[in-house]
């Protein structure tokens, strides 16, 4: 059975300074989405967990990652594969790139972007307070 750092993830913490209730099963699935390199859906979050746990069930996972989304604690993707990913909120701002064809999802940061976003605002009179880019491409042949 696969472990899970037995430290408190990040996750947990924030749970914490949120009040919530940390149920032993809440505690695994806020762990699994701490360590996640990656954006796994709900599905891919219960395989996770049920490797760790096997008494945990999909809707746990469903109701446990709703509640932690309506706390601010994960934030919800749509990538245009038609599922939910998941990652932690406030682990700094960061855009994607996503790749159409094996569903891998890049996170990148480019000053340059931002500068030209600030800009667009600011000549539309606006004063940014947030966004959220999402890029979507195939990989062009030969490269990396």
């Amino acid at each position: 059975m696969p472990k899970l750092a037995t430290q408190n993830s990040r996750l947990e913490r924030l749970c914490a300074e949120k009040g919530l209730r940390m149920t032993g099963q809440r505690r695994t699935i806020a762990r699994v989405l701490s360590e996640a390199e990656d954006h796994p859906d709900v599905e891919e979050v219960y395989r996770r967990a049920s490797a760790v746990d096997p008494r945990i069930s999909l809707s746990t996972v469903y109701r446990t990652v709703r509640l932690f989304e309506s706390e601010g604690i994960l934030e919800r993707h749509e990538f245009g594969d038609g599922r939910a990913r998941y990652e932690p909120a406030g682990h700094g701002h960061h855009d994607h790139l996503i790749n159409v064809k094996t569903g891998e999802v890049i996170e990148f940061r480019n000053e340059q972007i931002e500068r030209l976003q600030e800009s667009v605002a600011r000549e539309l009179g606006f004063r940014l307070i947030g966004h959220r880019l999402e890029l979507f491409g195939v990989p062009v042949k030969g490269a990396k």
